[in-house]
C-alpha cells in the first residue's frame, strides 16, 4: 500500500499530468512575408546598380572588313520540265548559265574571293530533283565554297 500512496501523491505518475499536444505544422506565412520583402528590395535596387559612366571606345582600323562590298554568290536552280537529271536552268546571280560552264566559273570566282566570302547560297525550285541539287552541292564543294541552302517558307493562302 505504501507504494500506491507514494505513486499517487508524488506527482511522477501519468494520471496526474496531461501533456499538451505537439504542434507539427510549419507556419509558412512569415517565410512568404520575408520573401516578398526581399523581392521588393531587389526590384528597387536593380535599376540603381546600372553603370552610367560614359566611355569613348576606340575605333578599330586596318584589316579586312567582314562585310565585303561584293554581293553574296547565289546559285538558283529552276526545273523546266522532264524527268530528273534532265531539264534545269541554272542562274549564277541573275545570269543564265549552262551546267557545263558552272564548275569552271565558280572556281574562277573562288580564286578572286577572300575566305570571308566563301559561301554560295543555293536556291532550288520545289520541283527540282534531289539528285540535281546534290550534283550542284558537289560542284560548289569542289570549287572550294561552303554551301548554304536557302529555303523560302510557304506563303499563307
Amino acid at each position: 500500500m505504501a507504494m500506491n500512496m507514494a505513486g499517487s501523491a508524488g506527482g511522477g505518475g501519468r494520471r496526474g499530468r496531461r501533456r499538451a499536444a505537439v504542434m507539427a505544422e510549419i507556419n509558412v506565412t512569415p517565410m512568404v512575408d520575408v520573401m516578398l520583402v526581399l523581392l521588393i528590395i531587389f526590384m528597387v535596387a536593380a535599376p540603381l546598380m546600372t553603370s552610367t559612366i560614359d566611355i569613348d571606345l576606340p575605333v578599330a582600323s586596318g584589316g579586312k572588313s567582314l562585310a565585303a562590298n561584293a554581293p553574296p554568290l547565289t546559285l538558283s536552280v529552276k526545273r523546266t520540265g522532264g524527268a530528273c537529271n534532265s531539264n534545269v536552268e541554272l542562274y549564277l546571280g541573275d545570269t543564265l548559265i549552262s551546267a557545263n560552264e558552272l564548275l569552271p566559273k565558280i572556281k574562277a570566282i573562288r580564286e578572286n574571293r577572300s575566305e570571308a566570302d566563301s559561301v554560295v547560297y543555293l536556291r532550288g525550285d520545289k520541283d527540282v530533283c534531289y539528285t540535281d541539287m546534290m550534283k550542284l552541292l558537289g560542284y560548289i564543294r569542289t570549287a572550294g565554297f561552303k554551301a548554304n541552302i536557302v529555303i523560302v517558307p510557304e506563303q499563307g493562302s
